[in-house]
């Protein structure tokens, strides 16, 4: 299975964020969306998600020669700020999702086993999400898209502010969760796109590019990389 975007385009007023995005992925690898802060990585997730309607361009699924629609059940989106109903409980939030999907799961199992799946410890699971700490609310957000295995998962800064253990349980969980999918990770930190990702692509200029891994060994074209990591842009 591949996710293709051929040509996307969007502007804001006079600012052409994205200009001509055009690339595929292939299931089963991790890809590090590559670009400073305000690059338009946050746009192109929310055009691929329709939470903003591009000015041309378009995407789709490709599978045995065949070409299918992404629809809303296709993705899941995990944004950077996570959002969970904090007027649940871990466990209550876990049973609610699960009533309304389990007739999708292959294999659904129960709360508690999933909660210990994304290590949110036994004395947590009983308080309101609203006391949860900024990392164990991302883990929830990304709990709920590993439970229903979408074909494509976007992942806007996930652990950009969360602290070193977190960041590298949710890693884990990732690189486990892979298989079958397109998996896009954005983020500004080269350092943590070559330690996560299977392929990298800088998005710059409003272009999508790929970036060989091997080339950034050559301090020239490390040196370019990061210089355009510091241009200006707009989200």
């Amino acid at each position: 299975m591949e996710f293709v975007i051929e040509h996307l385009r969007k502007k804001f007023d006079r600012q052409e964020v994205l200009q001509d995005v055009s690339f595929t992925f292939s299931a089963g690898k991790i890809y590090g969306l590559l670009g400073r802060n305000g690059a338009g990585k946050t746009t192109l997730f929310n055009c691929i998600n329709r939470d903003l309607d591009a000015d041309g361009g378009a995407f789709w699924f490709a599978e045995n020669g065949a070409r299918r629609e992404a629809v809303p059940a296709d993705i899941g989106y995990v944004l950077s700020v996570p959002t969970v109903p904090e007027f649940l409980t871990a466990r209550e939030f876990l049973k609610f999702f699960l009533d309304i999907n389990g007739g999708a799961l292959a294999d659904p199992r129960t709360p508690d086993e999933y909660l210990d799946w994304v290590q949110i410890a036994p004395e947590d699971r009983g308080k309101l999400m609203k006391d949860f700490s900024h990392g164990m609310k991302n883990k929830l957000q990304m709990l709920v898209y590993l439970i229903v295995q979408p074909p494509l998962l976007l992942l806007d800064e996930p652990l950009t502010s969360l602290d070193v253990v977190v960041a590298e349980e949710m890693k884990k969980l990732l690189r486990q969760a892979k298989a079958g999918r397109v998996t896009i990770f954005s983020t500004h930190i080269l350092d943590l796109a070559l330690d996560l990702c299977d392929e990298i692509v800088l998005l710059h200029g409003g272009v999508l590019e790929p970036v060989p891994r091997e080339h950034l060994d050559d301090g020239a074209f490390r040196a370019r990389i990061l210089e355009a990591l510091r241009e200006d842009g707009h989200d």
